[in-house]
């Protein structure tokens, strides 16, 4: 799951601990573009919209607090929460999407001050989800330019455009679907088997550091996701002539 409220500052690189600019520096930047097989990428607030936008547009719809949201999203999902919290459960397909809602409306508190309805909440906080056009040009991008795309998505049992997913990564790994989850090493582990290479091959990017980390931790290189510019430019010091490429197709639009 993805970073809920944004805290900013520029989107970096990183491998084996080292981080730094879109250039990246240590061994990432020193590394052949070429040696790169596959670029990796999360699905929500990467590939799409930012969650944070979907999350305040329902907390505002629906009448729920956002304290009582924030409180639980820390309890459940920050750095120090233990194993198995409904998120985690959730995550790796343990808990159903209707337990989740229930459990979630006992955390929660109107704006009112009263309960929170258990129905559709999930489904309500991602309802203002969109595929970001331009993430997805990247990813189109980066497959022209002779590098695999793969996704790697933690799933709150939110839908996915599968049809267009499969249509251009290749493998699609969902935590649910796998029983895994990030940033724990056995779902990068899993990717990576699935991809038929080693973490020093494959570029990562996800919007929540937590999940950067955890590739990071493993050898593989990691770009902490803002937005598709920096992205971009960052998968640049990677993936030869990615943007030259892009400058053409605008060119040419």
């Amino acid at each position: 799951m993805p970073r809920m409220f944004p805290s900013g500052g520029p989107a970096g690189t990183s491998s084996g601990g080292t981080s730094g600019g879109g250039e990246g520096t240590g061994p990432a930047a020193l590394l052949r573009p070429e040696a790169i097989d596959a670029v990796v990428f999360d699905y929500g607030g990467v590939l799409t919209t930012p969650v944070s936008d979907s999350i305040r547009s329902w907390l505002t719809r629906d009448g729920i607090d956002p304290a009582s949201f924030s409180r639980t999203l820390k309890t459940w999902l920050s750095r120090s929460a233990p194993e198995g919290t409904p998120i985690h459960r959730l995550e790796t397909g343990e808990l159903s999407i209707g337990d989740f809602d229930r459990l979630l409306a006992a955390e929660l508190l109107a704006t009112t001050g009263g309960p929170v309805s258990p129905v559709g909440l999930v489904r309500g906080l991602f309802a203002g989800l969109r595929p970001d056009p331009a993430m997805f040009g990247l990813a189109e991008d980066i497959r022209r330019c002779g590098v695999r795309v793969a996704l790697l998505s933690n799933s709150w049992g939110n839908p996915y455009p599968r049809d267009r997913i499969d249509a251009i990564f290749s493998p699609v790994v969902i935590s649910g679907e796998v029983g895994m989850r990030k940033p724990n090493a056995d779902i990068f582990r899993h990717t990576l088997n699935l991809l038929g290479t080693t973490p020093a091959r494959v570029v990562f990017v996800d919007d929540a550091e937590p999940n950067t980390d955890g590739a990071s931790r493993l050898g593989l290189h990691a770009v902490l996701h803002i937005d598709s510019g920096t992205t971009r430019r960052a998968l640049a010091g990677f993936v030869p002539g990615l943007l030259s490429h892009h400058q053409l197709t605008e060119e040419n639009s």
